[in-house]
């Protein structure tokens, strides 16, 4: 007997969002509120630019994992390759439980429980970023952080950045957990955009911010090369 081949990801996803049941309608105003937390690592509306996680402008209607600046976990990227979208659908199962949608998303987010809750979250998405569609792409577009673009292209030393990952790997261990996710592997610019944000304040850790601002850009540059080298 043949073994079952497992479908890529994309095709289960594709497969979910056309059985999806209609979806409730979101409050834009509940969800401004709702999405105070996620504004931690994503921006969105006018000025928006990357930041831990992508800048969200436009993104229902855009193929998943593609938006010109950031890198993506392997798997949203294949989703996108393969002509998988942000449909309200697939964000909805998504804001459900991010790494249940995606496996292997880099994303440390649990999800959102409460049907009504996505819905309003998704609506104030929309109101405020627009979809893919809409005539203002000028922000989906938007250049990295000038400061992270600046530590970009310090070329990282590795070997550097493994004598100063001890302080780093003693909370960052393994796969990572819930709360404290793993960083090996990490791209570049996601190391980066996070160190840079602990460092000016705009995400508060006390434990993140301390160590954060003892780094130079060649230092930040040096634990980014060496933890996307570690597998």
């Amino acid at each position: 007997m043949t073994a079952a081949r497992a479908l890529p990801t994309w095709v289960a996803v594709a497969a979910l969002a056309f059985a999806a049941p209609a979806l409730a309608e979101g409050d834009p105003a509940q969800g401004e509120t709702l999405y105070r937390p996620c504004a931690a690592c994503h921006m969105i509306g006018e000025g928006a630019v990357h930041r831990v996680g992508p800048q969200l402008n436009g993104l229902v209607g855009r193929a998943i994992g593609t938006v010109s600046g950031y890198e993506f976990s392997d798997v949203l990227a294949e989703a996108g390759a393969e002509g998988t979208i942000w449909t309200e659908t697939t964000l909805d199962r998504f804001l459900a439980g991010p790494r249940d949608y995606f496996p292997g998303t880099r994303m440390v987010f649990r999800g959102i429980r409460s049907e009504d809750d996505r819905a309003h979250l998704i609506a104030y998405m929309l109101e405020v970023g627009g979809a893919a569609a809409d005539p203002e792409p000028a922000a989906q577009t938007a250049p990295a952080d000038p400061e992270v673009a600046a530590i970009l292209a310090v070329e990282g030393d590795a070997p550097y950045g493994e004598y100063l990952s001890n302080e780093c790997t003693a909370c960052h261990r393994g796969a990572g957990g819930t709360d404290i996710p793993s960083i090996r592997g990490l791209a570049p610019s996601v190391f980066i955009a996070g160190m840079v944000d602990y460092r000016n304040g705009t995400r508060e850790h006390q434990v993140m911010n301390t160590v954060s601002r003892r780094l130079g850009d060649e230092e930040i540059a040096a634990l980014a090369a060496y933890f996307a080298s570690v597998e």
